[in-house]
């Protein structure tokens, strides 16, 4: 059985990507873009609406205000009461959800293909006629200031992270966390969210998905009948953010905070997909942190074992350049000193001398095999087409794929010593307290 997974990861491999042909498009008379994505493999249909706002575009000392409209939406309408919405879509055998990021907000209910009537109608009427009661925004409030003490408060590693993004960027909005700062969360007011709701959730901000066992012809009329007469409420505000000036010297941080080991953070700037560095850094990402056989598990928690942990990460699909971030947790008894020194030894190596092109190909064919199997699903395949075209374009994923096949050892050697230089670089260093200690 193993044999024969390897030989079907193969074979996907080398089968051409392309744009696919089953995607069928269609702009509706308000702006509203619709995207219908045909999978017969399954009754079984999801839909996703996009809507291109996000932490990047918060009124400053209104962070978080997104993601708590986020929260709102499952609130209520005038024609529908708070929780109804997703009792509805339960009720009918479906899942709902939605998640906000610092670039789109995204809502998403899988039915049975015969029901996705359901999720047009209830979409529509939240788009446009939310209800936003004063009291159920005091008592949302609660609930996500509760969720930041949760995710980020008490949990020093995130909290970590938070703190060097925060350092990170000077400038540009990525620097504020999706949640929000707790101060700017509880100043949020009614009049706010109905500001923010007006001016983001309207037909030419947003993006309709569906993708599953559906007929095109048929459910896009559907979608015209709901979502054709919604008014655009608000002229949009315009996408231009303040450009993150370059950064000239290392930043460090350290959060003393009560953990029971030491961790490191390295943070540093670098473009977004689809620029052409993209790609490598992708390639480098996997070969230091692509699973047990990589080179930071493998040099570092392995043989030196000073580690417990260690990872790379980059997010290419940011639609502003973000950051190449490398993190370990100290292994007990060992110091978070050596542990840093460990990281930047491993970047100096692929600096001095490109990969092994053995490396870089398995690296390039973990990154293929992982796209293309994450969509095995019509919610996946929607999420995925969906994420590139808030990037601008859903076609873009065909040279996502072209850019990683083409890199060369040379190029991760490049991108290496192009951006993870000293003066490019925020260091965050988690400081163990005991509890109760100052």
């Amino acid at each position: 059985m193993r044999f024969l997974n390897i030989v079907l990861i193969i074979v996907f491999l080398f089968i051409p990507f392309a744009a696919d042909a089953s995607v069928k498009e269609y702009t509706l008379k308000n702006g509203i873009n619709v995207l219908i994505i045909e999978d017969h493999k399954a009754p079984l249909a999801t839909f996703q609406i996009w809507y291109r706002v996000g932490s990047r575009d918060e009124p400053a000392g209104k962070t978080g205000i997104s993601h708590l409209l986020e929260h709102m939406m499952f609130k209520g309408t005038h024609k529908y009461s708070s929780k109804e919405f997703s009792g509805i879509i339960k009720r009918n055998g479906g899942s709902d959800n939605a998640f906000t990021t610092k670039d789109y907000t995204m809502y998403f209910q899988t039915l049975s293909s015969d029901r996705i009537g359901i999720s047009i109608e209830l979409e529509a009427d939240r788009m446009a006629n939310l209800l936003l009661d004063p009291k159920e925004v005091a008592s949302e409030k609660n609930v996500v200031m509760e969720e930041r003490r949760m995710r980020y408060e008490d949990d020093p590693q995130n909290l970590l992270y938070e703190e060097v993004i925060a350092a990170a960027f000077k400038a540009h909005p990525y620097q504020w966390p999706v949640i929000g700062w707790m101060s700017d969360i509880e100043s949020i007011g009614r009049e706010d969210l109905f500001k923010h709701y007006k001016t983001y959730y309207s037909p030419d901000n947003a993006l309709i998905i569906i993708s599953g066992d559906v007929n095109p012809d048929n459910v896009v009329a559907g979608v015209r009948k709901h979502f054709e007469g919604i008014p655009n409420a608000m002229k949009n505000s315009t996408d231009k953010k303040t450009s993150e000036p370059e950064q000239k010297g290392e930043r460090r941080i350290y959060l003393k905070k009560e953990a029971e080991l030491p961790y490191v953070l390295m943070a540093y700037h670098t473009p977004s997909f689809p620029h052409d560095d993209s790609f490598a850094l992708e390639v480098l990402s996997a070969i230091l942190s692509g699973g047990k056989s990589s080179i930071l598990y493998r040099n570092i928690v392995r043989e030196k074992q000073i580690a417990l942990n260690a990872f790379a990460d980059y997010n290419a699909l940011q639609r502003d350049p973000f950051l190449f971030v490398l993190g370990a947790t100290t292994a007990p008894q060992k110091n978070i000193g050596d542990l840093e020194k460990a990281l930047y030894e491993e970047i100096e190596k692929i600096k001095e001398a490109p990969p092994p092109e053995k490396e870089v190909q398995k690296a390039k064919n973990q990154i293929e095999a992982s796209f293309v199997f994450a969509q095995d699903s019509s919610y996946s395949r929607a999420l995925y087409t969906g994420m590139f075209a808030m990037l601008g374009d859903w076609r873009l994923m065909d040279r996502y794929l072209e850019g990683i096949r083409k890199v060369m050892p040379e190029d991760v050697q490049a991108a290496a010593r192009k951006y993870l230089t000293d003066d490019n670089k925020t260091v965050g260093i988690l400081v163990p307290v005991k509890m109760g200690e100052k």
